[in-house]
């Protein structure tokens, strides 16, 4: 397995976008914060930078769309790689939509038990793909921040940045 990436610039920093090939079909692996817990090199298999390359280009850009606001839902393919517990809570973070949280609790349930939601934040914050599979949506029980790989003011930013307008504007006054 040959791992390609880039980095780019946005409002929360430097992210590194890590790409593979799988079945012939170019996914996205991961999303990775300089600074956060996870890193790019912490991918398994060779990591090669990669000056030109049109599958991490339109990931680069749809991020971009993101944040500038006119983008809600990415359109890559994405492989996630982890055990089971851990595809299956990323399958539910994946399916909050923009602008939603959901709670730790509230995922832990659809799991089959709530008694399971330290184990679903663990999944949450072992995400390879930030942003694109939000785990910013997911919160604590009282609606409060807590936990983020990315670091708690990224987690802020980016759910700030989906607040619909009226919202944003409501919480400036």
């Amino acid at each position: 397995m040959m791992l390609r990436h880039t980095v780019i610039q946005s409002p929360i920093g430097e992210i590194a976008l890590v790409a593979d090939t799988q079945d012939g079909v170019d996914c996205l692996v991961g999303v990775y914060f300089r600074g956060g817990k996870q890193r790019a090199d912490d991918a398994d298999g060779q990591l090669v930078a990669i000056a030109d390359d049109d599958f991490l280009d339109g990931a680069a850009r749809q991020l971009a769309e993101y944040f500038d606001g006119a983008r809600e839902i990415f359109e890559l393919p994405v492989a996630l790689r982890g055990n089971n517990f851990q595809k299956s809570v990323w399958d539910l973070i994946a399916a909050i939509d923009y602008g939603r949280t959901r709670t730790y609790g509230e995922l832990a349930a659809d799991l089959g038990s709530v008694g399971l939601a330290q184990a679903v934040g663990r999944a949450a914050g072992q995400n390879p793909v930030g942003i694109v599979v939000g785990c910013h949506r997911v919160v604590g029980s009282d609606g409060k921040l807590v936990g983020y790989a990315g670091g708690m003011e990224r987690k802020r930013f980016l759910l700030e940045l989906e607040e619909p307008a009226d919202v944003r504007e409501a919480r400036l006054f």
